[in-house]
């Protein structure tokens, strides 16, 4: 299983590298759970990433227009980052997934990136769409990866809100279909083992690899992300 951890610049990104990140993956905490960064920052972030580490970007909590989603995803697919994360968090159906889905896979098919679709933990509390409804949308849509996130942080951690089992059922449905899996939203160190137990590909963190464990006013430390590593190489 790799570690993604998400730095909002350049500074928390080296912190990521040195700490032992395989995937440094950057956004915007202060617009939400998926929350895009400016292109500039992005651009500073893969300058200062070592060759060989892997590096994703994050499009926002995206609401049902695939225009401008689209637009986007060309953007920061332009930029060179190995994936793009797109929150399907204002799409309230499987039609209006697949078209959005359609748009940002071929908005990014000039590029060498891989376009992962995430869904909420917590849909129900936003009204979305539910995350295992993406696993199916992914597939007809050519898109390489699923993801589960939260997007109300104060409502409780992805543990709060679907067990193990359930977990465990998406990463093995998503693998049927040929999909990476990833799975996030506000784990502390002492859940990665059990997200371990998943199966999944790669568990993202922000919060537990900053000082404090506060994803909005910590900050990412090398010392964190070692600590982190461990548990899940272990």
């Amino acid at each position: 299983m790799k570690l993604l951890v998400s730095p909002v610049d350049v500074q928390e990104a080296v912190e990521a590298v040195k700490g032992g990140a395989d995937i440094v993956d950057i956004k915007n905490p202060a617009e939400g759970s998926l929350g895009a960064s400016f292109p500039w920052v992005i651009r500073s972030v893969l300058e200062a990433v070592p060759a060989g580490i892997e590096t994703s970007a994050t499009l926002g909590d995206l609401t049902y227009k695939p225009g401008t989603a689209s637009l986007a995803a060309y953007g920061v697919a332009s930029l060179g980052v190995d994936y793009i994360k797109a929150g399907f968090y204002g799409i309230k159906s499987e039609k209006q997934a697949l078209t959005l889905a359609r748009a940002l896979v071929r908005a990014a098919e000039s590029f060498d990136v891989k376009v992962v679709l995430a869904g909420y933990a917590d849909h129900p509390l936003i009204g979305a769409i539910s995350p295992f409804s993406l696993i199916e949308v992914g597939v007809h849509a050519g898109a390489e990866g699923v993801m589960i996130d939260t997007a109300l942080k104060h409502r409780g951690g992805l543990l709060a809100h679907l067990s193990l089992q359930e977990l465990t059922d998406f990463v093995e449905k998503a693998h049927s279909c040929g999909l990476i899996c990833a799975l996030a939203g506000s784990l502390a160190a002492g859940d990665l083992e059990k997200i371990r137990e998943t199966g999944a590909d790669i568990v993202g963190v922000r919060g537990a690899a900053c000082s404090g464990g506060d994803r909005e006013r910590g900050r990412i430390s090398a010392e964190r992300v070692e600590f982190l590593k461990q548990l899940v190489k272990r």
